[in-house]
């Protein structure tokens, strides 16, 4: 087949780039994002499957895992193969109709780095990293140290090897970077991977790992979580299907909640449920056949950092924001993210005019993770000098912390915090005035009706209708909102003010601990507030320094003359536990739509769990191995039940749970 001199050139160098760049992202430092890299091997497999003569050697391709070895070399019983890659469902069809009548289970692909965990006679003996598919590095002290879900023994003799993935969870990694703003890490996966690169894990005891296992072998004949977890070993979430549209079904489910958890995703994988199914199954050169890859779009991008403008908070924190040349990722067009401080721009070296990683985090915050290459730069980048003075009132900025955070302390007259401080009055954790959105509190601040929070509670029907845009319906749903929001309560309302160091939890303990109105956390002193438990120095000190303040107590005085309630709310207060509490001592999660079974009458989930802990329970939020029993309501999905399952929590019925309340005397 004759082929263009061109079209050779480009292979070679496509070939080329993909090595470096593998080379490059098992280091620990790419150069390009994941996407982009996939883009550089899809070109070149699109050329090779019509011009096969030119197959460059070696075929990047036919690589698998990292070429570079800094432990002993280790080689495997058995090759550690990539997976075949989907983007469609039409692929996930094509894959199951090669396996007629058998089942399949679906997983997430945890964003981390596959190793080789071998137990002899019942022990731990060995853990390797692919490496190269046929030759890894022994990590076996690392992982010894510094892996958590692996276990020292195994209920099974002879020689097994079980297969998973090494991941740094993403709380893991915000607790090292607030720790290290000097040296941070650009993500979980290149953080898991300099763990398990550490020549001595006593030096990385805060970089713990958590592995999730996948495969087994030899292959036994039954469900594959199940032998998984027989053995001791936490597994990634497994819904099994039986057809096509129940795989697709389970990968988009996945697709739709991996912002909420607490491991990096990068796809789904769709693989036979029976091991001696997919060991049967066989393998192509470098991938197994039984199983498959669905390639979620990509949570990072590259573009140009065009510009850096500094946004104040509404507490004053003065903070970087990057302006980018707009990019899309993950189904949303970024123009903005956010570079944390002055300290994490020196660390990473990031310059405008730098062609920069951008990510996004929990696919909802994204953030500038570093410039890509440095070596590229043209000496037209300027670095990013922080202001010495407030942008929005002038005033002289402090810094503060290790991150050299800036703050603007001229928290009553400065402009941008008044206005932050009134869009989150209308949040839905503070007085929740849903209707009047932060488009039209700028607009009614710029024009001077809205200059504090009391005078959300002086607006009129009139006023609003003075403005473009503002119809009938609007006004009257704006004004109905905000007439609602008068009942916001204590709790709501400290956490509304924006107070620094008080959040929801402090506020929660504050009502908790017997305070009923603000005024009399205004007039308590630092010594009254520390005795409240878990309310140190730091919030006591905050709080006395906000009610001090002249123009908060006319605020105050204002918002009761308006009619705003500032009393502590009956659901708010610390429930009654009853004298035989049938749940004491017990931690709970509620989950689904509960109905008394009396009347058939639908009950709100919190005033079910409030219920519940005048039953002597202390309801949490999601499952964990603190958890004592799953409170299961109608249309429960199958994630907190599964979890629950896994940790050995007990799951019961509401009717179960309504019985004690009612024998109680509680409902």
């Amino acid at each position: 087949m004759a082929t263009t001199p061109d079209l050779a050139a480009r292979v070679r160098d496509l070939a080329d780039a993909i090595i470096a760049h593998r080379e490059a992202y098992y280091a620990g430092a790419p150069v390009i994002s994941d996407f982009e890299y996939d883009q550089l091997e899809d070109e070149l497999r699109g050329l090779l499957a019509e011009h096969p003569d030119l197959t460059p050697d070696p075929n990047p391709l036919e690589m698998v895992g990292a070429p570079a070895v800094l432990h002993a070399p280790v080689r495997h019983d058995r090759p550690m193969l990539s997976l075949e890659k989907a983007t469609s469902p039409e692929q996930v069809e094509a894959f199951m109709a090669r396996f007629p009548g058998q089942r399949l289970v679906v997983m997430p692909k945890l964003d981390g780095l596959s190793l080789s965990i071998v137990f002899e006679g019942g022990r731990l003996l060995r853990a390797a990293t692919r490496g190269d598919g046929t030759t890894g590095e022994d990590v076996t002290p690392i992982v010894d140290k510094l892996l958590d879900g692996v276990p020292d023994r195994v209920p099974r003799d002879g020689r097994i090897e079980v297969r998973g993935e090494a991941v740094m969870l993403r709380s893991t990694f915000a607790a090292y970077n607030a720790a290290h703003p000097d040296k941070p890490l650009i993500n979980p996966r290149n953080g898991a991977a300099g763990t398990l690169r550490q020549k001595d894990p006593g030096k990385a005891l805060d970089r713990r790992l958590a592995f999730f296992g996948f495969d087994i072998h030899p292959p036994v004949d039954t469900d594959l979580e199940e032998a998984l977890q027989e053995l001791g070993l936490q597994t990634p979430q497994m819904v099994h299907a039986d057809t096509a549209e129940e795989a697709i079904a389970a990968i988009r489910e996945i697709e739709q909640t991996r912002g909420n958890t607490d491991v990096d995703l990068d796809g789904a994988v769709v693989r036979l449920a029976n091991p001696e199914a997919y060991a049967a199954a066989g393998a192509r050169a470098n991938s197994p056949r039984g199983a498959l890859a669905f390639k979620y779009p990509a949570e990072e991008k590259t573009t140009v950092l065009r510009d850096v403008v500094w946004d104040v908070g509404k507490i004053g924190k003065v903070a970087p924001v990057a302006l980018l040349e707009p990019v899309f990722i993950a189904g949303t067009t970024v123009k903005r993210a956010t570079l944390a401080n002055q300290e994490v721009i020196r660390a990473r070296d990031v310059r405008i005019g730098d062609t920069v990683l951008v990510r996004r985090a929990g696919d909802v915050i994204p953030f500038v993770a570093g410039p890509l290459d440095a070596s590229q730069r043209t000496g037209e980048e300027r670095e990013i000098v922080p202001p010495t003075h407030c942008p929005s009132c002038g005033s002289e900025l402090e810094e503060e912390g290790t991150g050299r955070e800036l703050y603007c302390r001229a928290s009553d007259t400065c402009p941008a915090q008044a206005v932050r401080r009134l869009i989150h009055w209308a949040s839905r954790a503070a007085a929740d005035i849903e209707a009047v959105g932060p488009t039209w509190i700028e607009r009614l601040n710029e024009t001077g009706r809205l200059g504090s929070i009391a005078d959300f509670y002086a607006l009129t029907r009139e006023d609003l209708l003075e403005y473009e845009g503002i119809g009938e319906v609007s006004a009257d749903r704006m004004i109905e909102s905000i007439a609602a929001s008068r009942g916001v309560g204590l709790r709501r309302a400290l956490t509304g003010f924006a107070i620094r160091h008080v959040g929801e939890g402090a506020a929660t303990r504050l009502v908790r601990a017997g305070f009923s109105s603000i005024e009399e956390i205004a007039e308590a002193s630092v010594e009254d507030l520390v005795r409240v438990e878990d309310v140190g120095p730091a919030v006591a000190s905050s709080l006395r320094a906000f009610f001090d303040r002249d123009d908060v107590r006319a605020q105050l005085a204002l918002l009761r003359e308006r009619d705003v309630n500032l009393d502590v709310l009956d659901e708010d207060r610390p429930p009654e536990v009853a004298a035989d509490a049938p749940l004491a001592g017990k931690t709970v999660v509620v989950t689904g739509a509960m109905a008394d079974p009396r009347s058939g009458e639908k009950i709100p989930r919190p005033a079910f769990s409030r219920l519940v802990e005048r039953a002597g329970a202390t309801v949490a939020s999601s499952v964990s191995a603190s958890t004592d029993m799953l409170i299961c309501g109608d249309g429960v999905g199958a994630a907190k039940t599964e979890k629950a399952a896994k940790l050995d929590v007990q799951v019961v019925g509401q009717e179960e749970v309504w019985k004690q309340l009612i024998d109680a005397g509680i409902a």
